[in-house]
């Protein structure tokens, strides 16, 4: 019997910039809005939700760029100082509690599938969506499809455990 890590490793591309997930995250978005198209230069982004707490940078300081978002609450874009890599960013939203790491920088971004898609009625009409991960047109309640312990994990970070 093999045991998945909970650990996840990655890093920007030059490679001076290095974190680990502590953990599994909370959940996992793919995100198919156009502000996600537009910001990322493809079709979606793939965001690993996890608390901030639960990422440590290992090697070298990210820039925090503050950018607009569709929400108006805007957003803080973490990058490598050196190559720019985004490696994850923390919505208005959220605040510091969450940050969203780009799974794309992950060393092994397989280990982490879309748990869900959002935004799918601006996803581009070739992309096609796997049928047995959940997919919304826009947004969706978390209570009804994060696991368990992601919920408890949540209560927390709003301060209702």
């Amino acid at each position: 019997m093999t045991t998945e890590p909970k650990c996840h490793d990655g890093g920007c591309t030059c490679r001076f910039v290095r974190y680990r997930m502590t953990t599994k995250p909370l959940f996992v978005h793919c995100c198919h809005c156009r502000w996600c198209q537009r910001e990322t230069g493809a079709s979606f982004a793939l965001n690993a939700m996890i608390e901030s707490e639960r990422v440590q940078l290992l090697e070298g300081e990210v820039e925090v760029v503050d950018t607009p978002s569709n929400s108006g609450k805007g957003q803080k874009i973490s990058r490598c100082p050196k190559c720019r890599i985004a490696v994850w960013s923390n919505y208005g939203g959220g605040g510091d509690a969450v940050r969203f790491v780009r799974v794309g920088t992950l060393d092994e971004p397989d280990r982490l599938p879309p748990d869900i898609h959002i935004f799918t009625a601006s996803k581009q009409p070739w992309v096609v969506l796997p049928p047995d991960t959940p997919a919304f047109s826009e947004y969706y309640k978390a209570a009804e499809l994060w696991p368990t312990e992601s919920l408890a994990r949540r209560a927390v970070l709003l301060g209702k455990s």
